[in-house]
């Protein structure tokens, strides 16, 4: 029997929260492989913040997804069929598989990947496009050194976590910034960071006072908004803030709060710098490596928030945007 595939396809442009409306559940045949092609079935399926602003109309650093076309995601699967040289069946692969069931792909858009090495979720946080995220922009962007602070906001989650991570790999002070007590006492006991800032019952700007008395040399910010604002607040000489997200604003109506402290750069001769980690695909190799070294001696940590069902996408999405999710937020889809 032929097999069938269920797919989330997007209908509309979001308007403020992502809704189910907003996507079609469809059924569809699934394509044979050509040549060169690989059938794969997708088991997880990689949850991001960056899927907001994809789904949006405008320019990008990506192109938008077309109304019609299957929701853009990461995933990690397993090779059913293969007219490509490179993949085998009952192989394990990464790519940009989309919201779906199955996918069928030209097989240079995959990467193997080993579940020997780490669990497949694992391909999809600090081995997938978060970490890769964190490395590079933490390393190439940040550039920080032995003795300096760190702060990372969004600390407990997919990106944040690994960030303040390499930062003590790397001789640095790393401070933390999430929401709720079971998340900051995460970054300390578990990940080690050296603190953590409570954004819902703290005042952040005493408590980078208290916990950055040096100042601090590197934000890797993930919120925007007046998180950002208040770290500008206290930045020191030459500081570098790496903007990766900010996913304060993704479903603002009103548009983007911009930081009211931006002077603060020029009094400091300071750096803000965008990233965008498919800059770096080039690196992925070098980074993955490294990390998987990391992970192998236990000076690397993970937390995958793991949802079970295709049909969830859309509910399970919004877990992103409320801070419902712990660690990197995974969809799954089948077992191996």
């Amino acid at each position: 029997m032929a097999l069938r595939n269920h797919q989330f396809r997007q209908a509309a442009r979001p308007v403020g929260a992502v809704k189910r409306s907003d996507f079609d559940y469809v059924e569809a045949p699934v394509r044979a492989p050509g040549d060169n092609e690989v059938l794969v079935k997708i088991l997880y399926i990689s949850l991001d913040p960056a899927m907001r602003g994809w789904m949006n109309e405008g320019k990008s650093y990506i192109a938008p997804v077309q109304l019609g076309e299957v929701m853009r995601a990461g995933a990690v699967g397993k090779v059913l069929e293969s007219k490509h040289p490179k993949f085998s069946t009952g192989e394990f692969v990464s790519g940009t598989l989309g919201v779906q069931e199955y996918a069928t792909v030209d097989g240079k858009l995959l990467t193997k990947v080993d579940p020997d090495v780490a669990p497949l979720p694992v391909y999809l946080s600090a081995l997938g496009m978060p970490g890769m995220t964190a490395y590079f922009g933490l390393l190439d962007v940040g550039k920080p050194q032995p003795g300096q602070t760190v702060v990372v906001s969004g600390a407990a989650g997919a990106v944040g976590s690994v960030v303040g991570q390499i930062a003590k790999i790397k001789g640095c002070r790393a401070v933390g910034i999430a929401g709720g007590k079971q998340k900051c006492d995460y970054l300390t006991q578990t990940l080690g960071f050296d603190a953590a800032i409570d954004y819902k019952s703290e005042d952040v700007k005493k408590s980078l006072r208290e916990h950055c008395p040096q100042g601090v040399d590197v934000y890797f910010d993930n919120v925007g908004g007046d998180i950002l604002d208040i770290v500008l607040t206290q930045i020191n000489r030459n500081a570098r803030i790496v903007i990766c997200g900010a996913i304060s604003q993704y479903n603002s109506t009103s548009g983007v709060k911009g930081p009211s402290n931006y002077l603060s750069l020029l009094v400091n001769r300071a750096s803000m710098t965008g990233m965008i980690v498919f800059d770096y695909a080039a690196r992925y190799g070098e980074a993955g490596r490294e990390m998987a070294g990391w992970l192998k001696s236990g000076q690397l940590q993970t937390r995958e928030d793991i949802v079970e069902g295709l049909e969830t996408f859309p509910e399970t999405l919004l877990k992103l945007f409320s801070g419902e999710n712990f660690g990197k937020l995974v969809l799954k889809v089948a077992d191996a």
